[in-house]
Formats: structure tokens, sequence, C-alpha cells
């Protein structure tokens, strides 16, 4: 499916048409600028492209400095933004809600029972309530704000489990903002530099949590359960 990726340098607009799952991958790092002859669906750069507006040479001159179309094509991508056509927004937000059922039937119970809801119970419920679903939203931030739409209508809890962790000094920088999406009870800065929190982890969470703290602190950060 293609689409448009825009940017605008000194009051003038510059389009590119571009293929729209392979612009996005390339916007999230998951493919270089060897692949821009795969993600162009046309040599082309735009002032306007719905009426067929080229843009001239003196003007890509000007606002990137180069007329080469892989150069210009990459600062686009990169810096500029991407049209997602309303077919392709439903079919990601289709496959969020998926992503988000999916977090919730294996982090979450019926507090009366203490057994898991089935993916159908949540998605009616979900609907029924008129959640938005944002595609470009983290998956576990949704889930946990529909957690909070949704309890007046359907008893729900998220089972968690206590954890206390202690990141090195020289990890804390990068390991800090990955941990601010989780539930802390306590953080505290030890006098060597670390990082000490304690924080509420969805169950269902554990082995990506933990394949993520380790890769992030070369395995040197330290946890224990807190029962």
């Amino acid at each position: 499916m293609d689409t448009i990726a825009r940017l605008r340098i000194k009051n003038k607009c510059f389009e590119i048409l571009v293929d729209c799952d392979k612009a996005l991958d390339f916007k999230k790092g998951k493919l270089d600028s060897k692949s821009l002859r795969e993600i162009l669906s046309a040599e082309v750069v735009f002032t306007d492209h719905k009426k067929g507006m080229r843009a001239s040479m003196a003007d890509l001159e000007k606002a990137f400095n180069t007329t080469n179309i892989y150069e210009i094509a990459e600062k686009i991508l990169k810096q500029g933004e991407l049209q997602l056509p309303q077919q392709y927004r439903e079919k990601e937000r289709e496959k969020k809600l998926k992503q988000i059922i999916d977090f919730l039937v294996r982090n979450c119970i019926d507090p009366r029972t203490g057994i898991p809801y089935t993916p159908t119970m949540l998605e009616s419920v979900i609907k029924e309530a008129g959640v938005k679903i944002e595609e470009t939203k983290e998956t576990v931030e949704q889930a946990l704000e529909i957690i909070k739409k949704i309890e007046t209508k359907l008893p729900i809890k998220i089972a968690t489990k206590k954890l206390k962790i202690i990141v090195p000094a020289q990890y804390t920088a990068i390991v800090y903002s990955f941990l601010q999406k989780f539930k802390k009870e306590k953080e505290e800065w030890l006098e060597n530099g670390s990082f000490l929190c304690i924080i509420d982890l969805p169950a269902g969470m554990q082995v990506e949590f933990f394949d993520k703290l380790n890769n992030l602190t070369k395995g040197l950060a330290i946890t224990e359960e807190i029962k």
C-alpha cells in the first residue's frame, strides 16, 4: 500500500510516494538507507502529489543541498510526517487491539474467582465501553489505561509480582526511562550512584521484562522478588 511522506522546509512542502509498511519500518529503524530503493514507489519529489506538481532541481538544491533522490528521501522519512491511509490505520488498530487483549488475558484475573477472562469476553467489554484504540501507542500503556475504563463494567485485577531492582550507576540513565512504565512503590538513589526501586510487575511480563533489563544492564542489575 502506497502513501505520502511529507516534509516542510522554508515554507515549501516536499512529498515522496512510498510503500507504507516499508516506510514505517525505516522510521522505526528496522530498515536502513540501503532499502530506500525498495521504499520509494516513485523516484520523484513533489511539492503537491495530488496535483502532480514536481519540485524543481533548484528548490531541491536550496532545501536539501542536493538533488540526489535517495538522500532527499532519507531526510523526508526521518524528519517528516508519514500519511497513514485510513485502511492501514484500521488494520493497525485491529492488530493493536489483539495485542492489548493478549496482554490482559496473560496478566489479568477476575478478583472474585482468580480466573483469567477469555479474549472474547474482554473484546466485547472493551468495544461496549467505547474505548478508543490508538495504533501508535504502546500496548502495555494502553492496556493499563483500559483496565481503569472497563473495571466498572467488569471486575478485573492485574496479577503482579513485587520486585526489588538495583541498577548499577553506569546503566541508570538508559534503564530509568524503561522502568517508568511500571508502577513503582519506591525509588531511591544510593550513595554509590546505583538506582534502587520496587515495582509491581505484571505476572505475564516476566520473561520479556528480564530479557530487556538484562540486555540494558549486560546482566548486572540485581533483582529480588518480594513476597
